[in-house]
């Protein structure tokens, strides 16, 4: 499955899911900082940087992003569902929210694969265009065991997605082995 977050370093998530105004000095500064020390592999000292932004820009969504982040790297999924769960509810409108939440219910000890699987179903009506919906839910499907579902969400996923791309990231992708030997020949 490919979660919402960049597979190797970080991008600017100010950029990707903030329609809001960009982060000033020194908050932009920390979050920069913040997203070094996750690019090194230090969570914690990531966590330290964002505990430093301003009351003011504790919910601002590229800070929220970030927070995810560290949560997810640190396998917090109770914290990191919260976490999601708040980004969705100041961007509604975003993918990342609906993304984010989904893949930490996935592995919270309260989730698992049917939670996810109803928590990112309403975003597939929401956001049409957007692959990364449609193919995360065809990784919960085919993990559920409904090939169909998972065959059919995948082809979505290609029409609207980058086809080639996406189809080399599933056939790494071991959410979606069972279906590797359509895939190959797509």
């Amino acid at each position: 499955m490919h979660d919402a977050r960049p597979q190797t370093g970080t991008v600017d998530s100010t950029a990707i899911i903030c329609p809001m105004q960009p982060l000033e000095p020194p908050d932009s500064f920390l979050v920069s900082a913040a997203e070094g020390w996750l690019e090194l592999g230090n969570s914690a000292e990531a966590r330290l940087e964002l505990a430093q932004v301003s009351a003011a820009s504790q919910n601002h969504p590229a800070v929220l992003d970030l927070r995810w982040e560290v949560f997810t790297t640190e396998q917090d999924w109770a914290a990191a569902v919260e976490v999601a769960r708040t980004l969705l509810g100041l961007m509604p409108g975003s993918p990342v929210g609906w993304l984010h939440q989904a893949y930490a219910l996935r592995r919270a000890p309260s989730g698992g694969l049917p939670v996810a699987w109803e928590a990112l179903l309403p975003a597939l009506e929401k956001f049409p265009e957007n692959p990364t919906v449609a193919y995360n839910l065809a990784c919960y499907a085919c993990q559920l065991e409904q090939l169909d579902e998972a065959r059919a969400l995948f082809q979505r996923a290609l029409e609207i997605g980058g086809r080639e791309a996406l189809k080399q990231m599933a056939l790494r992708d071991p959410d979606l082995q069972p279906l590797w030997d359509e895939i190959r020949k797509l």
